[in-house]
């Protein structure tokens, strides 16, 4: 049995089990940064990235991460109908390559990390035109696409050896590339697979342990490189996989409600740090603070234009970033503890507690609060009930002084776990991040 003490002791040792012995570098630190998607789109090129790395050096992140848009010459790639499967920089966007991107990152004081979908193919690509019996299609039968886009059939070995080459090959001529976002946004489609010819009934099996076969050659090659699963958000969170990811995307739907119920949800199976979450502008009737609240309770990183924010949302999400690596050690590697269910009313909390139990952080976040609805304490757990923490509330907008009863009072742990404290309120999209001493 995992716990005879119901699901929060069960999840916690699923974490410590997944930290310790399951996930790739499960128990070393997280990077986190700035990503150029929702930013920019297609829409980049040399000049503009290098501002933005100097805008991520600005922010405070470990990272830029360069998203989709960057590859391609016959067919290069300004939207998702055509290049996938051409891992060559666009000349026209990025006269320099990679290597001038690393470059440029270099100079601005941040790591570089990059977009790739190296199981796909579009069919306008050089790709598709040379090796058109490396892709899953039915022959005499009207091709259905998913995202304008089909995938490689890798239980191929000549398309396991090209796969492993996309990665291979960046990493060879640019050893500073510091991250890899590893995409998959299409589900396999026209299954049929050209290699397995007249024995069709083991290629999706095949297929799945070409891909294992692909990312242990990687792991093998680069035990130290850290890479996002993504896949159109929660399309392939599994253990196995985490063998040779650093952390998955949970979802594209970045709304800061919503992601609330995701993190809850997949917290019971997976340790935060596996678990990215971003800044975005999706819901902008939210507050950037409340955003950023929902996201530092995870493995942090920033995907907006923070040439937009107002100055004060600037100053906050660069206090936020040296605020999240301080709390950083008990969110990553701490015991969680899940205290309200966002699904039992409009309200949630969550806390984490380093191993020690020195230190503690909480997050209190109010969803959509019903008029006059009484507020009640959040009991906080897993603390030392002989020991005394003082209360500090952080992620404060600037200027502005903590209205928490509690800030910089002291209590036993206790009586935080009996009694606990008054942080909710009856505002929408309200969030309060507490650090205990």
């Amino acid at each position: 049995a995992m716990s005879d003490n119901g699901m929060g002791e069960a999840s916690r040792n699923l974490h410590n089990w997944a930290r310790q012995y399951q996930v790739n570098m499960g128990m070393d630190d997280r990077l986190t940064l700035l990503n150029n998607w929702e930013n920019t789109g297609f829409d980049f090129n040399q000049q503009s990235l290098a501002e933005l790395m100097k805008d991520a050096k600005d922010l405070g992140v470990d990272m830029f991460l360069l998203d989709d848009g960057w590859f391609a010459n016959k067919y290069p790639r300004k939207d998702d109908h055509a290049g996938l499967g051409d891992w060559d920089a666009t000349k026209t966007k990025l006269p320099e390559g990679i290597p001038g991107l690393v470059r440029d990152a270099k100079k601005a004081g941040v790591k570089f990390g990059i977009w790739i979908e190296p199981e796909m193919v579009n069919p306008k690509s050089e790709l598709f035109e040379k090796h058109p019996d490396w892709v899953i299609m039915q022959p005499q039968r009207d091709t259905y696409y998913y995202r304008n886009q089909l995938v490689l059939d890798i239980s191929n070995p000549k398309v396991q050896d090209y796969v492993f080459g996309i990665v291979d090959r960046i990493m060879t001529e640019n050893p500073d590339v510091a991250y890899f976002k590893w995409d998959c946004n299409s589900v396999i489609t026209n299954i049929y697979s050209p290699y397995h010819k007249h024995n069709q009934g083991n290629f999706y099996i095949d297929h799945v342990r070409g891909i294992y076969n692909v990312l242990t050659r990687i792991h093998n090659k680069y035990p130290k490189l850290p890479m996002m699963l993504c896949s159109g958000g929660g399309g392939r969170m599994d253990y196995e996989m985490l063998k040779y990811f650093t952390e998955f995307w949970c979802s594209d739907d970045t709304d800061p409600y919503e992601r609330i119920y995701i993190q809850w949800s997949l917290s019971k199976f997976f340790p935060a740090k596996t678990m990215g979450s971003h800044v975005t502008n999706w819901n902008k009737n939210t507050s950037v603070k409340f955003r950023t609240d929902v996201c530092s309770s995870c493995k942090l990183g920033f995907d907006i234009d923070l040439k937009s924010l107002s100055a004060d949302d600037y100053k906050f999400v660069q206090q936020a970033v040296k605020n999240y690596n301080d709390m950083k050690p008990m969110i990553l590697e701490g015991d969680q503890y899940r205290l309200v269910s966002p699904y039992e009313g409009s309200h949630c909390a969550i806390n984490y507690v380093s191993k020690d139990k020195q230190r503690a952080v909480l997050f209190a976040y109010d969803l959509h609060p019903r008029y006059k609805e009484p507020q009640l304490n959040v009991k906080l757990q897993g603390l030392d009930a002989k020991k005394m923490y003082t209360i500090k509330e952080t992620n404060l907008m600037p200027g502005k002084a903590s209205e928490l009863e509690c800030n910089g009072k002291q209590y036993s742990g206790d009586y935080l776990m009996k009694v606990g404290l008054n942080v909710f309120t009856a505002q929408d999209g309200t969030s309060h991040v507490l650090t205990l001493e």
